[in-house]
């Protein structure tokens, strides 16, 4: 790489003072040839010059931002900052708070992540569920039981992305999650990361408390002065940092009883689908198995004749699908892969994108109804299993409900269903043999039962086109797991210019919880910028 850079800009290797991977994609634009497209960082001397005697169309001068946190805490404070929640946005707050003196308390309603991961084995195995320390709530958030992607479409204008990843490799995530463009860590090494991230706050001097569930929030005039613990203890407080995830619905209901100004948000709902890896990897890499990039990811997107938007959401190659129910009498499931996505199936939510026109309701908590709605039909049709079946029978049944409207006839099926000939039998066997892609019981059911009737109309559609991008993909074979509910947070809480609540003095909403990011990244790094505007406020005192 050295020489190929040398050469491009038409200088001696010896004159390059440093070269940095920033970014590598893979270019499968002509499998099954593929290349790696790459971005190297290169620091030379005299680099205007040196750019300009190489009319180097590739090459351009660019400044890289490096991220500062604060100012170290340079006082005692007589209270802490309190951060709710240790998912990516809480986990990052404290960390950066703790690293600057700030000492704060997290306070977790789940278990550390060893008990919890204890708990959600159980519960895939007898059924019996920790409402409290399960796949959504513990030690790294509903993150850790994921594929732990990390990439991001936000911008990264002042380095906050690239920071996240350095704290991540920090604490024992790979290297190249620094360079690649669809980089992943997998939950079986980012459950030791975060323990990491957790031993080097208490190192600094903060604390966390888990089994730690937050049931009130003292205001007087207006300012945050405290929390409940467990409907016992008070802490008090100033500063409070709401991370509490999108799945915190006791939570939502408490800053509702608050008069704390929340809104409605869109969110997207559907089913985990499940192929074959080998289908993916020869659409993606023109081969059924590929011995250096592993199993392949894939991205889809469509518009209904509706208008309704249809997309893949958190694709885990190599992976498996799990329950990820946080309430008794309520199913949800969740995509996860470990870090080798070494799986024989991939699986991602194909989902529909829904409204307020969808709710029943126009008040702040009524998605919030909308998802528990659907996570109780599939609860009730699984009998606590997660609901399955195969989407032919799925289309079959969507179809008939709909043929008193218009005439509909499934396509028939020909090389489509060749991908599958080498499936795993349990694949090939009843629906509900399902035990090699999802973690936790199944039971087959009709799903069209879960969705309302315009989604599964939509969804249905969304499959069909998605065929058309990767052939097999809708075969009547290809499997789906009910429901898909939890792809953002159904709330938003509204918060002002210095990322304070609009309602409440010191209370800062972040992450996806509170309806301002959308994965692992984004969620940290906003964590970051909440923690950043709340040890400012702590300065100006």
């Amino acid at each position: 790489m050295l020489n190929k850079c040398a050469g491009l800009l038409r200088i001696r290797p010896g004159q390059i003072k440093k070269l940095e991977l920033m970014r590598r994609s893979v270019d499968a634009r002509k499998k099954p040839d593929i290349f790696y497209s790459c971005v190297v960082d290169i620091e030379v001397e005299r680099e205007q010059a040196v750019l300009k005697n190489s009319r180097c169309k590739q090459a351009e001068l660019v400044k890289r931002e490096t991220y500062h946190f604060t100012k170290q805490c340079a006082r005692d404070l007589t209270e802490p900052i309190v951060i709710v929640g240790m998912g990516p946005a809480g986990l990052f707050a404290g960390y950066l708070l703790a690293q600057a003196g700030y000492r704060p308390v997290l306070l977790e309603r789940g278990q550390d992540v060893d008990s919890r991961k204890a708990a959600v084995e159980a519960f895939w195995k007898t059924g019996v569920l920790n409402p409290d320390s399960n796949v959504q709530f513990g030690e790294g958030g509903a993150g850790t039981f994921s594929d732990g992607k990390l990439n991001t479409t936000i911008k990264d204008q002042d380095g906050r992305i690239r920071k996240v990843l350095q704290i991540f490799v920090k604490n024992g995530a790979p290297e190249d999650i620094l360079y690649e463009a669809k980089p992943h860590i997998g939950t079986d090494v980012l459950s030791s990361v975060v323990k990491n991230m957790r031993e080097r706050i208490l190192g600094w001097g903060g604390q966390v408390r888990f089994e730690s569930c937050v049931t009130d929030i003292f205001i007087e005039n207006n300012r945050v002065t405290g929390v409940e613990i467990n409907d016992s203890e008070r802490l008090s407080c100033s500063k409070l940092i709401l991370a509490v995830g999108h799945s915190a619905r006791d939570t939502f209901c408490l800053l509702l009883q608050k008069k704390i100004a929340m809104e409605p948000k869109p969110f997207a709902v559907g089913f985990r689908v499940i192929h074959p890896q080998a289908l993916i990897n020869e659409n993606q890499y023109g081969v059924a198995q590929h011995e250096l990039l592993g199993a392949a990811p894939y991205k889809l997107t469509a518009r209904t004749a509706c208008g309704r938007g249809v997309y893949s959401f958190c694709m885990c190659p190599g992976g498996y699908v799990v329950n990820a129910s946080s309430e008794p009498g309520h199913t949800v499931v969740n995509g996860m892969s470990y870090h080798g996505r070494t799986g024989k199936y991939a699986n991602s939510a194909v989902v529909v994108t829904v409204s307020e026109q969808d709710y029943d309701g126009e008040d702040a908590l009524a998605g919030v109804r909308f998802q528990r709605e659907l996570e109780k039909r599939a609860y009730e049709l699984g009998q606590g299993a997660v609901p399955v079946e195969r989407y032919g029978d799925f289309y079959q049944t969507e179809a008939e409900n709909r043929s008193m409207k218009e005439d509909i006839q499934k396509p028939e099926q020909t090389d489509r269903t060749k991908p599958y000939q080498n499936a795993d039998p349990c694949f090939e066997a009843d629906a509900g043999s399902s035990a090699a892609c999802v973690k936790g019981r199944t039971a087959t059911a009709d799903l069209t039962q879960i969705l309302p009737a315009e989604l599964n109309a939509a969804f249905t559609e969304g499959m069909e086109h998605f065929d058309k991008i990767i052939p097999g993909f809708a075969d009547d074979r290809t499997l789906l797991c009910g429901v898909e509910s939890r792809t953002s947070s159904p709330v938003r809480i509204l918060r002002d210019d210095s990322l304070q609540s609009v309602s409440v003095l010191g209370l800062y909403p972040c992450g996806e919880g509170a309806g301002y990011a959308g994965g692992i990244v984004s969620a940290a790094a906003d964590g970051m910028r909440v923690a950043k505007m709340a040890a400012a406020k702590i300065q100006e005192l």
